[in-house]
């Protein structure tokens, strides 16, 4: 079995069991970015609520499947418009910077590209420079992503504090992960079952920009998602002949690599923790069995 992290997901929109489901196949730890309810929230309390759900009860309901739970805080693109709200929100974030699960800002980014998005998108990026926090970016799921892609490494590039070795644009796909990689940034590739970038397409932009700073993830959102999408990839890299070490770098050594610039961020001995599972059991529809 291949252990792997799951770089972005968002855990609160997934069922109990989904945990369960993705410690079967080796998911070891995963983080979830602060993103959007479904519905634009009214309020700075609203958000701070949400906050303590990320960095008190997830981490609780992951943990009984022996899954480490880290998270992102932000408010999210599409709600940047509101921007009173925004600033709002993100005058409260360093309440919660100091909790042990959260890694840093995040996902930031663009929805529509608009000039609001853009404020609220600065904003982040100086509470993230100013408090030494790594970044998670959300780039946009438009026809215009490259232009979206664009305009957000032309703001990170034009502020001198930032370090592209800290931050993760997300969402790339064929046409934009050179942009990533190129400025000296990671990136990942977010797996959808039917839209964006499923598990193959994203072996495909393996086998064309290579294995270096680059990683996947399910997001298992509120929409149709999949969070045994990064478990699906595997068994496609592994279809196609790559090699393990080619697929554990791309799902654990590169996200680890990443997450262990936060000083919250806390190793494991997973080869031990693997002797343990194999010694548990598990209640499986009303009947039990060993985790193998």
């Amino acid at each position: 079995m291949s252990f792997y992290i799951d770089p972005h997901i968002h855990m609160i929109s997934r069922i109990t069991d989904d945990y369960q489901r993705m410690a079967y196949c080796g998911c070891v730890a995963i983080t979830e970015p602060a993103f959007w309810a479904g519905f634009d929230r009214g309020s700075v309390e609203g958000f701070r609520d949400y906050f303590r759900h990320l960095t008190e009860y997830e981490p609780k309901r992951a943990a009984q499947f022996g899954i480490r739970h880290y998270s992102w805080l932000c408010i999210n693109a599409k709600e940047a418009e509101n921007v009173p709200l925004s600033r709002d929100v993100i005058a409260m974030i360093p309440e919660f910077l100091n909790k042990p699960n959260v890694l840093g800002i995040g996902e930031i980014g663009l929805n529509k590209n608009t000039k609001n998005e853009a404020i609220i998108f600065q904003e982040h990026l100086d509470l993230a420079m100013k408090s030494n926090e790594l970044i998670l970016i959300h780039t946009p799921h438009l026809e215009d992503k490259y232009k979206g892609t664009r305009m957000i490494i032309d703001m990170l590039k034009g502020d001198r504090r930032v370090k592209p070795e800290r931050v993760l644009i997300d969402h790339v796909e064929e046409h934009t992960v050179r942009l990533a990689l190129d400025g000296g940034f990671w990136c990942g590739m977010t797996l959808y079952p039917t839209t964006k970038c499923t598990p193959q397409r994203a072996v495909d932009i393996i086998e064309m920009a290579g294995t270096d700073r680059i990683m996947a993830n399910s997001a298992g959102d509120w929409g149709k998602s999949d969070p045994m999408a990064v478990p699906e990839m595997i068994q496609e890299m592994k279809r196609r002949g790559h090699p393990e070490s080619a697929i554990r770098k791309v799902v654990y050594n590169n996200p680890l690599t990443f997450f262990r610039q936060c000083s919250r961020w806390q190793d494991w001995p997973v080869e031990d923790s693997a002797a343990t599972k194999k010694k548990e059991k598990v209640r499986v529809k009303g009947t039990e069995r060993a985790i193998q």
